[in-house]
C-alpha cells in the first residue's frame, strides 16, 4: 500500500483522545508484519521494536499520536438530543452543520443549532458556545437516544477522504495519522539501525500517552512525526502564514512547549538540502508536540520534529500537499541513516 493510500485509510478510522482503540488495532496488526516486537501498554500506546544492520550508539525512536479531536457525550435531552463538549481545540465556528459518528456504532449524527432565520441581531455577529450546540441523531426521545449511545460516547467527524486541486488530501485526522502512516512504511524496509516506533494516545488532550511512553522505551534520541498549522490563505501575507502547504516538510526550531535540540535541527535541514527536499520552518513561535514530554523524561531526550502543514487543522477538512506527505517519508528515512 501507498503512503497515501496508507494515510487516506488511517484517516477513516475513528481515534478521538481516550479511545483510540479503532486506530491501535489496525497499527498493531500492520506492524507485527513487520517488526520484532510489538506490544501495547497499560494507556494504549503502541510501541514497536524493529532490529536493523546495527546496534545505534544512542536509543533512538520515532513517534507519532494516534489521536484526534473530536466530541464527547455529556448529556441527553429529553427530547433526544446530545449535548457534547469538545475533546482537543475544536474552532467552534467551524464544525456546525458538520457530520460526527458516536460511539462504537458508528451512530450518525449532525452537530446543530438554531435556524439561522431565528437568531437575534447581537447573535450574528458572535460564535456560538459549545453549550448552544447539539447533535441531533434522528432520535424520537431521551429513551430513544439512550438505545443508541451514552454518556460518555466520544465521536470523530465524518471519516470523507477527497482528492483535488493541484496535489492536494482533504480528510480529517491528517494531524496525525500522517506521522502514523510514516512510521508504518519506515518499517517495511530494512533499517539501518535498531529503532522504536512509538504510536502514542491523548496528545491532543495534553500529551499525556507520550510522557508514560517516554519512561518505557527511555530514549536518548527522538523525531516527533506530526501535523502543524499552516495558515497561507488569502488574508495572510508573510510570516502570518506560518508556513505553507506545498512548501516542503516543516522543520521547527522551537514552539511553545519545546526547543528542539539544535544539532538534530541542523542535521535535517541539511538533509534536505543535500537531497533536493524543499523544507520550509515555522514563523510564528505556536503549537506544541509530545516532543515537550519525551524531551524531559528519565534524564532528557534530545528532540527534533517533522511535520505536514496542514491547512484548517483540527477541523473535519484538514487539507495538505500530497507532495509534502510523500517529501516527509523521504526525510524520516534519510535521518535513519543519518543517525
Amino acid at each position: 500500500m501507498e503512503l497515501i493510500q496508507l494515510l487516506e485509510h488511517l484517516c477513516t478510522l475513528s481515534g478521538v483522545s481516550g479511545d483510540e482503540k479503532e486506530v491501535s488495532d489496525f497499527i498493531e496488526q500492520y506492524a507485527s508484519s513487520y517488526a520484532d516486537e510489538v506490544h501495547r501498554d497499560t494507556m494504549g500506546n503502541v510501541i514497536v521494536f524493529k532490529k536493523g544492520r546495527r546496534v545505534p550508539e544512542k536509543r533512538v525512536m520515532l513517534a507519532a499520536h494516534m489521536d484526534e479531536v473530536g466530541v464527547i457525550v455529556t448529556a441527553i435531552t429529553e427530547d433526544g438530543y446530545l449535548k457534547f463538549d469538545a475533546v482537543g481545540g475544536i474552532d467552534r465556528r467551524v464544525i456546525i452543520g458538520k457530520q460526527v459518528f458516536i460511539g462504537p456504532h458508528r451512530v450518525a449524527g449532525v452537530i446543530s443549532l438554531k435556524a439561522y432565520h431565528l437568531t437575534e441581531k447581537d447573535e450574528e455577529n458572535t460564535i456560538p458556545k459549545l453549550q448552544s450546540l447539539y447533535i441531533d441523531i434522528g432520535a424520537r426521545s431521551r429513551e430513544d437516544a439512550e438505545k443508541q449511545v451514552k454518556l460518555g460516547d466520544t465521536g470523530s467527524f465524518a471519516p470523507e477522504t477527497v482528492r483535488f486541486g493541484n496535489g492536494f488530501l482533504k480528510a480529517k485526522a491528517i494531524d496525525d495519522r500522517i506521522g502514523c502512516a510514516v512510521m508504518l512504511k519506515l518499517m517495511e524496509e530494512e533499517l539501518p539501525i535498531d529503532c522504536y516506533f512509538s504510536f502514542t494516545v491523548q496528545e491532543e488532550v495534553g500529551c499525556r500517552g507520550a510522557l508514560a511512553l517516554a519512561f518505557q522505551v527511555k530514549p536518548e534520541i527522538a523525531l516527533i512525526l506530526e501535523g502543524t498549522t499552516a495558515v497561507d490563505i488569502p488574508t495572510n501575507k508573510g510570516s502570518a502564514k506560518v508556513c505553507v502547504a506545498g512548501g516542503g516538510p516543516v522543520i521547527p526550531f522551537m514552539d511553545r512547549a519545546t526547543i528542539y535540540n539544535r544539532v538534530l535541527y541542523g542535521m535535517l535541514t541539511k538533509l534536505a538540502d543535500e537531497n533536493g527536499i524543499p523544507w520550509q520552518t515555522k514563523t510564528q513561535i505556536a503549537g506544541g508536540t509530545d516532543a515537550s514530554v519525551i524531551q524531559r523524561s528519565g534524564r532528557g531526550t534530545a528532540v527534533a520534529a517533522l511535520s505536514a502543514a496542514v491547512r484548517y487543522i483540527h477541523s473535519p477538512s484538514s487539507t495538505a500537499s500530497i507532495k509534502d506527505l510523500e517529501n516527509i517519508l523521504k526525510l524520516a528515512k534519510l535521518f535513519v541513516a543519518a543517525i
